[in-house]
């Protein structure tokens, strides 16, 4: 007599997931998902991370991808849990990150009666997602596991929402279906590499290769470098990137200043007279303002799209370079090893910039959400140790402690430094007590100027003059005083002060010496 028990549809999604390389899930889970939970628990060969907030689950599935390049699973409970989501899954599809959400859901039979937490998951997925079904049956959910883990591993990634009825969760599974092979990207037809020639052997000086998605690491780096090298091209890159690899040994670019406000964008692309988009867009303003300007380039520029981010950059630059004699990319207009001493003296942008590219260990990872504080960290590390550098694509605040939360975990040998200012670490401060329960090797900088500092410069743009008391008081933070000693202590996290130079050189050795996470408050 068999009295093998059937796999529950819980048991075969794990298995399709893990079998499909997905073998990390970031979870928030509930009442409709403890089957799946279960079969977590009776499944060896996927990594488990618990957070405390949905926001800390999809904020850390984007950072795991950004530095692995494989998806993750997030699972995620009913409407209202996916919805508290949502702002890192923004962040994650503007990456191009791939994702497996898993939302449970209530049974089928139970969906129709109205219960509390009944809501509309689809209609919640889908602004943030690039794939979204629900499993109408036992015998589909193999099939649906399947597909949306080949959404999700595709080049660049997909977000895919998979949306599990309890019921299906327990009861008995259909056949197992695999997972289809990665298509690789679109090859860039001729025409294009040709014009991309013709405009940056025309423009010379004149000109910029303007860098994106995966044109700011590995080879077609390398290549852009020795097309810069050779034309005398401007290479630069987008505001945000998903990734990019920087630092002594790599070929250096400036970015698109930081578009609030215009002024400073505008100032640096004046003249250009040629762009080549090399997995980039034309650049645009953050917001319109008023009397001011949207598109940044000037208005008699010729722009040449090379590659779209879903096609193979990397040989579209190698069939750039050798339209213009370049042979090979090694060691073609790369930075040098120059890091600053380490200054001294009260806390200034520049002194904060300059003791990070002291200090900055070799092949770091950083993650970079310290917007007001931090804009000239980015200059101050061009030549610092290789390192990799990220920031938020969507610009939702609340990236950088739950993308560091998976950097981590995709690469435990490496170093992890989260830059943050005070207000956007507040929305979500529960990644602490995951990097505690991992033990994960991240050095967080939270910039604490206790004021959203940003705004009140963009009540200035925005034309709205100076703030009034009312106004004010919507632009800081500082009464009461957030205090991140006491809030990096309740979630078991080490932690000091900086008041000074000295103080933060001290206090970022002890965080990078550190094998579990440290916390560094800077006082501004």
């Amino acid at each position: 007599m068999n009295t093998d028990k059937p796999e529950s549809g819980a048991e075969r999604l794990v298995h399709t997931l893990i079998e499909g390389g997905v073998d990390v899930c970031f979870a928030n889970p509930g009442t409709s998902e403890m089957h799946f939970v279960g079969a977590l628990d009776r499944i060896s060969g996927m990594r488990c991370v618990l957070g405390l907030f949905e926001g800390i689950v999809t904020g850390a599935a984007d950072g795991y991808y950004r530095v692995s390049g494989k998806p993750a699973a997030t699972l995620l409970h009913l409407a209202p849990g996916l919805a508290n989501g949502l702002a890192n899954l923004h962040n994650a599809k503007k990456a191009r990150s791939g994702i497996v959400n898993i939302v449970g859901d209530h049974a089928t039979y139970h969906a129709p009666l109205a219960s509390p937490l009944a809501g509309d998951v689809e209609a919640v997925a889908r602004p943030m997602s690039n794939w979204v079904r629900t499993t109408c049956s036992a015998d589909s959910l193999a099939g649906d596991a399947a597909e949306a883990v080949a959404l999700a591993r595709q080049s660049p990634g997909k977000i895919a929402t998979l949306i599990l009825p309890a019921d299906i969760s327990w009861c008995a599974a259909g056949e197992a279906a695999p997972v289809r092979s990665v298509a690789p990207r679109r090859a860039v037809r001729a025409e294009f590499v040709d014009a991309a020639a013709e405009a940056l052997r025309r423009g010379g000086s004149n000109a910029i290769l303007l860098l994106g998605d995966g044109a700011v690491r590995g080879k077609a780096l390398s290549w852009a470098g020795a097309i810069a090298a050779a034309t005398g091209c401007r290479l630069m890159a987008e505001t945000h990137n998903a990734c990019m690899e920087r630092g002594a040994g790599r070929a250096p670019f400036s970015l698109v200043p930081y578009t609030q406000p215009v002024e400073a964008a505008l100032k640096a692309l004046a003249g250009t007279r040629d762009v080549v988009l090399a997995g980039a867009r034309d650049p645009i303003a953050f917001f319109a303002y008023p009397g001011k300007p949207v598109k940044l380039l000037p208005a008699d520029c010729n722009v040449c799209e090379l590659a779209s981010p879903e096609e193979d950059i990397e040989a579209a630059l190698e069939a750039v370079a050798r339209a213009l004699g370049v042979r090979s990319a090694a060691g073609e207009g790369v930075a040098p090893l120059a890091r600053p001493a380490v200054p001294t003296g009260p806390i200034s942008h520049d002194g904060l910039g300059e003791v990070i590219a002291a200090l900055l260990p070799e092949q770091c990872i950083v993650i970079d959400e310290a917007v007001t504080a931090g804009r000239s960290f980015y200059a101050k590390t061009r030549t610092t140790a290789p390192h990799d550098w990220i920031s938020s694509m969507g610009a939702a605040i609340g990236f950088a402690l739950p993308a560091a939360v998976g950097a981590a975990i995709a690469a435990p040998g490496r170093k992890v430094l989260a830059l943050s200012g005070d207000g956007s670490a507040m929305y979500t401060p529960q990644a602490l007590w995951s990097m505690a329960r991992e033990g994960l090797d991240v050095t967080i900088v939270i910039f604490a100027n206790r004021a959203y500092q940003i705004l009140r410069g963009e009540f200035f743009n925005m034309g709205s003059g100076v703030p009034g008391a009312r106004a004010e008081a919507m632009l800081t933070i500082g009464d009461p005083a957030l205090d991140w000693q006491s809030l990096a202590k309740g979630c078991g996290v080490e932690c000091g002060i900086a008041r000074d130079l000295e103080e933060f050189a001290r206090e970022l050795r002890r965080g990078f010496a550190s094998q579990g996470p440290y916390l560094v408050e800077v006082r501004m």
